[in-house]
């Protein structure tokens, strides 16, 4: 992080906060590890009762309404949101609201989850019997598996946190950061249940640069022309020269019109300091054999995630096999 508008002196109206600043970053690191461990406390939850909740969202022949109140209820909106653009028809409704019409958009074909830390919130309870009356199915997200709310539904998901991590354990924080991660599992869950594709995200997200991302295919975001290009029987001199001219941080190799092979800016550094003496040495002998590749109809952000989670820098695309038409770079924050 970096401070862009004021001297720190300024900050403090000319005092020195230095000395003072220590204290403050050890409680914010603390914060950030006691939030850690109650999101991590959820993994040891994940049980058959998830799964059921997961395949009643899924069976869901209408929309799947998210219900609450407070911080609670603006979690719900987030929840409700990417419900929506993962696939699972969703919307949020105020626990208030309900009852001064709202419950009309509430049909028996929809699933409604509801949020109540304590699962005792008197808005919330009081539209278990009209959900029972008409026969809709019901889940919770709840800190107390004992609540009101808890034993009112169909399946209850605990939430449950070892306290805030507010100074005087009142304001929700690791209980709202807790609820809305259990609800992104759902998410995440319903995704794979859909088998929820790049393609299906991008016609829910058609605009602002995600869309683009979505939407835009590696051929038109490589890197197609003058591409550094050498036979394996090239030498490590003319790979220097390839590599510099090309200034794309590796060259290719190609045999038969066929990709065999690249040469990184590491593998030049390492051949150069074994073979400084000897400019000859073939390619063959430095090259990597297995580069990554992507096919040019890939989508971008499908590329990008494969270079993000296998760490490369770069993809090879590939046409017809193996023949190279150009290669896709790995964009740096």
């Amino acid at each position: 992080m970096q401070l862009h508008l004021v001297r720190e002196k300024d900050i403090a109206r000319g005092k020195d906060i230095a000395p003072s600043l220590e204290p403050l970053l050890l409680e914010a690191r603390d914060t950030f590890e006691q939030q850690a461990a109650a999101v991590a406390a959820l993994a040891h939850r994940v049980d058959r009762t998830f799964g059921l909740a997961a395949h009643l969202l899924r069976s869901t022949e209408g929309h799947v309404v998210v219900c609450g109140i407070g911080k609670s209820g603006l979690i719900g909106q987030k929840l409700a949101a990417t419900f929506a653009s993962t696939g699972t028809p969703s919307f949020f409704v105020h626990a208030a609201e309900a009852f001064h019409g709202d419950l009309g958009m509430i049909t028996g074909r929809d699933t409604v989850l509801l949020i109540s830390y304590s699962g005792e919130t008197e808005e919330i309870i009081r539209l278990l019997p009209h959900f029972r009356a008409r026969n809709i199915a019901t889940i919770a997200l709840v800190g107390a598996l004992g609540s009101t709310l808890a034993r009112g539904v169909d399946i209850a998901l605990d939430v449950s946190v070892r306290g805030e991590v507010c100074p005087n354990n009142l304001a929700p924080t690791n209980s709202t950061l807790a609820a809305l991660a259990m609800g992104d599992a759902l998410a995440v869950s319903l995704m794979r249940l859909r088998d929820f594709r790049p393609q299906d995200f991008a016609v829910l997200h058609p605009g602002g640069a995600l869309g683009r991302r979505l939407r835009t295919r590696v051929r038109d975001a490589m890197r197609a022309e003058e591409l550094p290009i050498l036979k394996p029987t090239d030498t490590l001199g003319q790979c220097l020269l390839a590599a510099a001219r090309g200034r794309l941080g590796m060259v290719l190799v190609v045999s038969d019109s066929e990709l065999v092979g690249v040469v990184c800016d590491a593998a030049l550094h390492l051949a150069m300091e074994r073979y400084a003496a000897d400019l000859s040495v073939p390619i063959a002998e430095i090259m990597r054999l297995d580069p990554p590749t992507v096919s040019p109809s890939t989508l971008l952000a499908e590329a990008e995630r494969v270079m993000a989670e296998e760490r490369h820098g770069y993809l090879v695309v590939v046409e017809n096999g193996l023949g190279v038409v150009g290669v896709l770079e790995r964009v740096r924050d």
